[in-house]
């Protein structure tokens, strides 16, 4: 049930009814995600265990997927050409290395920004986190600054209400949320657009 993505020259990605490949298809919550050059940022909100990192990846799969000729698994999608995709997801911290979780992130958020051009896909999750909260803010804050002066594609996870604030401000930042029923305490899985979600 998946479909062939179309290529395009310009900056515009959108995957409808797009669905994780390794979730059972039984269980699987299908979801749209739509970024353009008017809105390049997207900045997903919401509960732990919520979906946020679930549709950073999914968004991820479908370009990487494209890119190798596999049909991708939503009901269509229009992918555009990146230089490059550069992914902060997950823990890297090493004891070997010298590496905190929070070190961890900063070298590969350091790369992101060494590298990263108006023509690249950046996928960064829990940007600013590991360390204290207000100075996690204020250099995720200053990531995003460079991403959007520099014209860059990102999807972005955050848990921290001066980055919802901060995107709620901005036109070019696409604020979007997953839901969490309240009175079941579960997640549902469902991204909407233009909504931020609480941490629960």
């Amino acid at each position: 049930n998946g479909c062939v993505a179309e290529l395009s020259e310009e900056s515009e990605l959108s995957i409808v009814q797009a669905r994780h490949p390794l979730i059972d298809p039984g269980k699987v919550v299908s979801n749209t995600y739509h970024l353009s050059s008017s809105q390049n940022i997207l900045l997903i909100t919401g509960p732990n265990t919520g979906g946020k990192t679930v549709s950073m990846k999914v968004i991820g799969l479908t370009v990487l997927m494209t890119y190798c000729g596999m049909p991708v698994s939503c009901d269509e999608a229009k992918i555009p050409f990146f230089d490059a995709v550069y992914v902060d997801i997950g823990d890297d911290q090493s004891v070997v290395s010298s590496l905190s979780s929070f070190s961890a992130h900063m070298c590969k958020q350091a790369e992101v920004i060494r590298n990263a051009t108006s023509d690249s896909l950046c996928l960064l999750d829990e940007i600013g986190s590991g360390t204290d909260p207000r100075e996690g803010e204020a250099l995720a804050i200053a990531i995003m600054n460079e991403l959007r002066q520099r014209g860059t594609m990102a999807v972005i996870t955050t848990h921290y209400d001066r980055l919802k604030a901060y995107g709620k401000r901005h036109d070019d930042i696409l604020v979007a949320g997953v839901q969490f029923d309240m009175e079941k305490l579960m997640p549902t899985y469902k991204y909407m657009e233009g909504f931020t979600g609480q941490s629960n």
